[in-house]
């Protein structure tokens, strides 16, 4: 069930002009659609009758049943489709209200902030191979239904698998049974040897990370549904789910970063050197992989 105040679903029926049962210009198939492509949700079913089977109606039940995460996915899109199609001047529609436009993506962020998950749409991974796909879809349904607990193994193979990948798109040597967090500490030292991070702060953080990693292999092992275990509790759940997926996203950008620097040859000047943790650091990471024996015996 979302969070949409009572004052805040009349400001987003005005601007949605869902008097009479209608919703913007939809039709019942584009509504259908709209529905269905942003939010996964058929919203043609009985569970979504409403009290009139009406497009309004139904929208209106699918914001009183669904959580905040996926009413928010629906209204960033309808509310930017509305106004889109308010600018033609073909069209004989009520005119543009700026005001309530801006107050209806109050709205929106006030829920965005209200969802315990901060952003599960950066799991997406470069492959396309189908189990990939089945793997994010499933994650993105548990925290659809707000249950990031349910999510926690799923999100563990998808970190792994995606470290690997970029591991492997470095020419990172590992073996198979290299554990998550020795697969980023060696991450680190290439973007490290690569002059890829430009404050000590940030390789501190990712530093740190290497730790949390840790220990998230032992939430996945002993605290997750990744086997007969008891079940981790939901807001230590949140905190964990929104930390690993902050590190992933901050990977996934500089990703970005250095695929454009390669399309334009810019990686040619970077000046590689062969950079080692102190024991310091290795004791402060929890990491006994960063050594350069671990390097080639990892997992042992």
């Amino acid at each position: 069930m979302s969070d949409i105040k009572s004052f805040d679903k009349l400001r987003l029926e005005k601007y949605f002009e869902m008097e009479g049962g209608y919703v913007c210009d939809f039709s019942n198939r584009t509504f259908g659609e709209c529905v269905l492509e942003n939010t996964g949700v058929d919203i043609y079913t009985e569970e979504y009758i409403g009290n009139s089977g009406s497009k309004a109606s139904r929208l209106r039940a699918f914001w009183e049943k669904e959580s905040n995460y996926l009413v928010v996915k629906l209204l960033k899109e309808m509310i930017e489709y509305w106004k889109i199609q308010k600018s033609s001047s073909l069209l004989n529609y009520k005119p543009f209200n700026p005001v309530l436009y801006e107050e209806c993506k109050k709205v929106v962020a006030r829920l965005q902030n209200m969802s315990p998950i901060e952003d599960v749409d950066m799991l997406t991974l470069d492959s396309n191979k189908k189990n990939f796909e089945l793997l994010v879809r499933s994650i993105k349904e548990s925290i659809e239904k707000n249950q990031p607990e349910q999510a926690l193994d799923r999100l563990h193979t998808f970190v792994i698998k995606y470290i690997r990948e970029v591991c492997t798109r470095h020419g990172i040597l590992f073996q198979k049974d290299t554990p998550l967090h020795s697969l980023f500490g060696g991450y680190i030292k290439f973007l490290q040897r690569g002059s890829l991070i430009e404050s000590e702060m940030s390789e501190r953080i990712l530093k740190s990370s290497i730790s949390v990693l840790e220990a998230f292999n032992s939430v996945r092992n002993s605290q997750s549904l990744a086997h007969d275990n008891p079940i981790l509790n939901y807001n230590e759940s949140v905190l964990i789910f929104n930390n690993i997926s902050n590190t992933v996203r901050f990977v996934k950008l500089l990703e970005q970063k250095i695929l454009e620097q390669d399309k334009k040859g810019t990686k040619e000047k970077i000046v590689w050197k062969d950079i080692e943790f102190s024991p310091e650091e290795i004791e402060a990471a929890g990491d006994e992989y960063m050594s350069i024996k671990a390097d080639i015996e990892r997992g042992k």
